[in-house]
């Protein structure tokens, strides 16, 4: 098993940090930064791999890789995503489709949370489950979360930000683990989600698995503090929690 984070996102709403950094390595605490935090996490687990997909101000990750190598005790590499800049990240994950063949435990890089996130994953692998979403059914959702539906024994029915906050079981954090062996279909349907409209997510390729009848099932992580830092506001939370982790 190895770590996967997506780290090629410009992250405009957090100018001017975004100027000439990409959002993953915008600082939450101190010098430590949101890379810095998911990193932290995978090695708490024991990974001792991970690959991280790469765009926007690229060469500021690929300027820090040999440090957080050394930080971290962890194997980075770097994977471009050349379209980074134009499409959305249903793409920058296709993009690491061969190291999810290696099972992975995947993190958006705008993500700050605990490791315990990672450790319920983990305690819920078994049962033929092949994608598992770490899922928050305790805080309250608003229009701008990416929403899950969930039907007891069957799993995700809709993950999209487009939909009533009433109807969802609860909002998915950014945190998945992924099977390798369900990397092949995974792929698949990634690609026919960009290749419809570049600018989907990659949970519209979930969606596009559970259109085709594959189980997407997800782990509740229970009351945990965590943000998903897109804009200042996010930003300030993200400082306020990071310390506590």
């Amino acid at each position: 098993m190895i770590g996967l984070v997506l780290a090629a996102g410009a992250g405009r709403r957090l100018r001017p940090y975004t100027d000439t950094l990409p959002k993953a390595l915008v600082p939450v605490d101190g010098d430590t930064t949101i890379l810095d935090l998911t990193l932290g996490n995978f090695a708490e687990i024991g990974l001792t791999e991970v690959a991280i997909i790469v765009g926007y101000k690229k060469e500021a990750v690929y300027a820090r890789k040999e440090a957080l190598e050394a930080t971290y005790g962890l194997k980075l590499t770097l994977i471009d995503n050349d379209k980074a800049e134009e499409w959305n990240n249903a793409y920058s994950l296709w993009c690491g489709r061969d190291s999810i063949k290696h099972t992975v435990i995947l993190a958006n890089g705008d993500t700050v949370h605990p490791v315990s996130v990672e450790r319920t994953l983990l305690a819920a692998r078994g049962e033929g489950k092949k994608i598992i979403l770490a899922l928050d059914t305790v805080k309250k959702l608003a229009d701008e979360e990416m929403k899950v539906v969930v039907e007891p024994g069957k799993g995700v029915r809709r993950i999209t930000k487009l939909m009533d906050p009433a109807e969802a079981t609860g909002e998915y954090i950014g945190v998945t683990l992924i099977e390798g062996e369900a990397a092949d279909e995974l792929a698949d349907a990634l690609k026919t989600t960009f290749e419809r409209d570049p600018d989907l997510y990659y949970e519209d390729g979930y969606q596009e698995l559970v259109n085709r009848g594959f189980t997407v099932d997800v782990a509740p992580i229970g009351d945990v503090t965590w943000v998903e830092i897109d804009n200042h506001d996010d930003l300030a939370r993200g400082r306020e929690i990071a310390c506590q982790y």
